[in-house]
C-alpha cells in the first residue's frame, strides 16, 4: 500500500555520504491473526534496538515529507496511548534522500528544544492540510519560529554535528531493519511490519507484536 521511497541500496549510499560529510498477547494454543512473512517479518539479525531502555520498543520509521505518515500520525498517537505498561513508543525520522534530510534535522532539533510533542502533528497539518511550503531547512525554521521557537536556536541545533551523527546512526538502523518505505514499524529490533493493507492494520499488527513480545519477556 505504502510508497517505496527508497531502496536499501539508496539508504546505504546515503549513510556513506553522511559518514563522508561529517539521513493482545495470545496464548500458545490460540491462532495468530498475522503471519510471519506476510503482515510482518522476523528480522534475520534481531535485537538492533533504537535504545537500551528495558521496555519493549515500538518504533515508527517516518518522515515529515511522507503523506502516508501524515495520514497515519493521528492513529500512531492513538496507538501510543493504547500500548500497555512495559511498552514504549518512539519515532525515528528516515532520511532516505537529500530531500528528507531537513525533516530529520528538524525532528531532532524540536526534540532537543522540548517542543516535539506540541509541533509533531502541527507540522504534518501545516504541510499537507494547509499547504505551507515546508521543505527546506529555512522553511522548517520558519514553521518552528511561528510556534514559539527562536529561529537561531533551531538552526544551530538542526545543523549541529550531534544531529548529523544521530541521522547517520538512524541510517544504519534503517539498513539493518531493511526498511524501504514509510511508515514502517519495528518492534524491539526483532520484527518489522511488512505487507499491511491499511493504516489501521499497520497499527493493529504493531500492537499485536508488542503485546506478544511483552508477554514473552515476562
Amino acid at each position: 500500500m505504502f510508497k517505496r521511497f527508497a531502496s536499501l541500496r539508496a539508504v546505504a549510499m546515503f549513510a556513506g555520504l553522511l559518514l563522508a560529510s561529517a539521513c493482545t498477547a495470545t496464548g500458545s494454543n490460540e491462532p495468530t491473526p498475522y503471519t510471519d512473512g506476510a503482515e510482518y517479518v522476523t528480522l534475520a539479525a534481531p535485537a538492533h534496538r533504537l535504545s537500551d531502555a528495558g521496555k519493549v520498543e515500538v518504533v515508527e520509521v517516518f518522515s515529515y515529507g511522507c503523506i502516508h505518515c501524515a495520514h497515519f500520525a493521528q492513529a500512531a498517537e492513538a496507538m501510543r496511548k493504547q500500548l500497555p505498561p512495559g511498552v514504549v513508543f518512539k519515532l525515528m525520522p528516515a532520511a532516505f534522500n537529500d530531500e528528507w534530510v531537513p525533516y530529520a534535522r528538524a525532528f531532532y532539533a524540536a526534540q532537543k528544544l522540548g517542543v516535539l510533542e506540541q509541533t509533531h502533528l502541527a507540522l504534518f497539518k501545516a504541510k499537507f492540510d494547509e499547504h505551507y511550503p515546508i521543505s527546506s531547512l529555512d522553511e522548517l525554521a520558519d514553521f518552528y519560529a511561528r510556534n514559539g521557537v527562536k529561529r537561531e536556536d533551531f538552526m544551530r541545533i538542526a545543523t549541529s554535528d550531534e544531529v548529523t551523527a544521530q541521522i547517520r546512526k538512524d541510517a544504519a538502523l534503517v539498513q539493518q531493519w531493511q526498511v524501504d518505505g514509510t511508515p514502517t514499524i519495528v518492534v524491539d529490533g526483532k520484527y518489522r511490519t511488512a505487507n499491511v493493507k491499511t493504516l489501521d492494520e499497520l497499527s493493529a499488527v504493531a500492537q499485536w507484536l508488542a503485546k506478544r513480545e511483552l508477554a514473552g519477556a515476562k
